[in-house]
């Protein structure tokens, strides 16, 4: 018998994220998705049931893994391009910038509810990358090379967080339409603990891996500009100006 799909969902309840125990006793585990079928027996929830988990494991040890590598693999692109004496610091706070831009809506998933509040938080952040990731590019290309393994680079790095963000729609597609009106109830705006919250473990070690593969890094390649700028041989100022 074909799963057959089911749209609805319990008023209120908020939506799981990520590594969550799917309950099938649980209202919220049961919210409609275009990843889950209900409705066809036991072989379609345990269907249903894989396709979560299959989807989180894909978000959790794949796109973060990932995203994180690449932003270390942009770095030694700019590091290789002499940016501290081509960019100078005013493109690495720029990468800071963006950085922040992504690190926000990521904490939000990784530590609260999936709901409205979350999604917006997540659209807003992702339009402001994409112009800060614009603005970026049309900085350096007039002061620095950037050669065609960095502009790949650049592709993960802008759509990572993007196909993040359709996955987490996908596992909470009726929030993601409450955001629009769309569902089949309110959209929920408050800012609520994830529960039951995903592994300290995990949070903490993909914490000290941005903190070291990505941020580090990035903060070092600004410390680097800054002190070219002060010797007087790196540039000063959106301008591009020497010292």
């Amino acid at each position: 018998m074909p799963c057959r799909g089911r749209r609805g969902g319990t008023p209120g309840a908020a939506p799981h994220f990520l590594l969550r125990r799917v309950n099938p006793d649980r209202a919220q585990d049961r919210q409609w998705s275009p990843l889950r079928a209900d409705g066809g027996g036991p072989a379609c929830e345990l269907r249903t049931r894989a396709m979560d988990q299959i989807a989180n494991g894909l978000l959790l040890y794949f796109i973060l893994p990932l995203w994180l590598l690449a932003g270390l693999a942009d770095w030694a692109c700019h590091r290789a391009s002499n940016i501290a004496h081509t960019a100078g610091p005013a493109e690495s706070a720029l990468h800071l910038l963006m950085f922040a831009e992504i690190a926000v809506p990521l904490l939000a998933c990784l530590l609260l509810e999936i709901n409205a509040l979350v999604f917006a938080v997540m659209l807003v952040a992702f339009v402001l990358h994409e112009a800060t990731a614009l603005w970026d590019v049309s900085y350096a290309q007039k002061r620095r090379y950037i050669s065609p393994f960095e502009q790949h680079v650049h592709s993960f790095l802008e759509l990572l967080p993007l196909t993040a963000g359709v996955l987490v729609a996908l596992l909470h597609w009726e929030s993601f339409l409450s955001l629009f009106g769309l569902a089949a109830t309110p959209a929920d705006w408050t800012p609520r603990p994830k529960e039951p919250p995903l592994p300290v473990g995990y949070i903490v070690a993909l914490l000290v891996a941005a903190a070291l593969l990505d941020a580090g890094p990035y903060l070092e390649e600004l410390w680097r500009g800054l002190r070219a700028r002060r010797s007087g041989t790196g540039r000063t100022g959106l301008a591009g100006r020497a010292d």
